[in-house]
């Protein structure tokens, strides 16, 4: 690990969690150089949700690359994109009754922030964006300038603006409805708060912490954007492609955004690959108006055609992760019970968090983790959330191996940190 640390930038962190080399990977398992198997419950933060290497995609990528067609061809017509294109609108958006323009942006979540707030400004005539308390959307100017985290948005050194913070569903406790508190301010003339071009929501907050928020609050947030004139902009960037069990992280709350954020795992294979979907009387761009060199990736379009072809085409794919994640937050719940009351479990489908409430036991815990062989990260406003994004694909045995690796984890950090009454023994 000396070469990273001399020749590597600071700026690194995942090679500081978790200190290995990893030569190979399959499904749910890495390889370390030095011949550990470690079970993955980060899956490349999202970009993983058929798991590494996933055969029945590799197998597309292999054929179209022994083919010699087209990997980079900036937003040409080629044969990839048609057929991705007809294949996602086929069976994801029709499917759903929904009908959207594609917009390919640069490979990154970020770059597809930064396009969907520049559509909806210029869409609307209109400079700021609503956005809420944990929100994290991007490390680009324009979409940290949209999140909430104080330690990303200091690193920037310059000042950010354009977006109003407003709490977030259950950002001020159980018993006030912030969607109201949304529509006052909005509403009223002398709030202070410029009517916005957009507003800008996650339905569960990934780095925020795994904060999850309800239909009802979800219904009320595209009311109060349409009342306003504003666009309903949703990021699914880590939280959508199944994550939640269905297709997007919205279904459940039956919305119709104006534009919606995809990428991550949208590829299904983890590489890069990110677009906007838009609702056409909002495709207010004239050609070239935004543009990227790297949009449109053809090896990522087909093995997003490949991953949709083998889990999207029926209902069943969709079921398991709401099985597998009533699964695993069953067993976290039994964990945050057998440890004491600190504990909380939240989340839906199979993006879950653990709130140890303090980052201490957070970090010794994954720490001890990855020495029994798990990856595990942490999220929350100070990093004291465990989060549980296991690759969709996973199986019972594995999951249910990778759990109990995070309970003894857990138990050793509480013994650690001198709580034993809080640290029974892990069989």
């Amino acid at each position: 690990m000396k070469v990273f640390e001399t020749l590597e930038s600071n700026v690194r962190l995942y090679s500081r969690s978790f200190p290995a080399i990893f030569s190979r990977a399959r499904g749910s398992i890495m390889l370390t150089e030095d011949g550990r198997n470690v079970i993955d419950f980060l899956s490349g933060a999202g970009a993983l949700n058929y798991g590494h290497n996933n055969h029945r995609i590799k197998a597309a990528i292999t054929e179209y690359l022994a083919s010699d067609a087209l990997v980079h061809g900036l937003d040409m017509a080629t044969p990839a994109k048609l057929e991705f294109m007809e294949t996602f609108n086929s069976v994801i958006l029709r499917e759903r009754n929904l009908q959207y323009r594609f917009q390919f942006t640069g490979p990154t979540g970020a770059n597809a922030i930064e396009a969907a707030l520049k559509l909806s400004r210029r869409v609307t005539g209109r400079q700021n964006i609503i956005s809420f308390t944990r929100g994290y959307h991007g490390m680009s100017l324009g979409a940290i300038a949209a999140s909430g985290n104080r330690f990303y948005r200091t690193a920037s050194s310059i000042f950010l603006s354009g977006a109003t913070f407003m709490p977030y569903d259950g950002y001020l406790g159980s018993a006030v409805d912030t969607a109201d508190y949304l529509k006052k301010v909005l509403m009223d003339e002398s709030s202070g708060i410029d009517h916005p071009a957009a507003i800008l929501v996650e339905t569960v907050q990934g780095e925020g912490g795994i904060n999850v928020a309800s239909k009802e609050w979800l219904q009320s947030i595209q009311a109060i954007a349409k009342n306003v004139g504003a666009l309903l902009i949703v990021d699914d960037i880590q939280m959508g492609c199944g994550r939640t069990g269905e297709f997007f992280s919205f279904e459940f709350a039956d919305l119709s955004p104006d534009i919606v954020v995809l990428s991550k795992s949208l590829s299904g294979y983890g590489l890069p690959l990110s677009m906007l979907l838009i609702k056409e009387g909002f495709d207010a761009w004239q050609p070239g108006e935004h543009t990227g060199t790297f949009r449109g990736n053809n090896l990522a379009l087909i093995c997003a055609t490949a991953a949709i072809n083998c889990y999207w085409r029926c209902r069943t794919f969709s079921q398991g992760v709401h099985h597998m994640g009533e699964l695993m937050r069953h067993r976290l719940e039994a964990i945050a019970s057998r440890h004491g009351n600190d504990f909380l479990v939240r989340g839906r489908g199979m993006a879950l968090g653990f709130d140890c409430q303090t980052k201490e036991i957070a970090e010794a815990t994954t720490r001890n983790a990855f020495e029994h062989g798990l990856v595990v990260e942490r999220c929350g406003p100070v990093d004291q959330v465990v989060k549980f994004l296991p690759a969709l694909t996973i199986d019972v045995e594995t999951l249910n191996r990778g759990l109990e690796i995070f309970e003894k984890s857990l138990a050793e950090t509480l013994k650690e940190l001198g709580r034993r009454d809080l640290a029974p023994t892990v069989r």
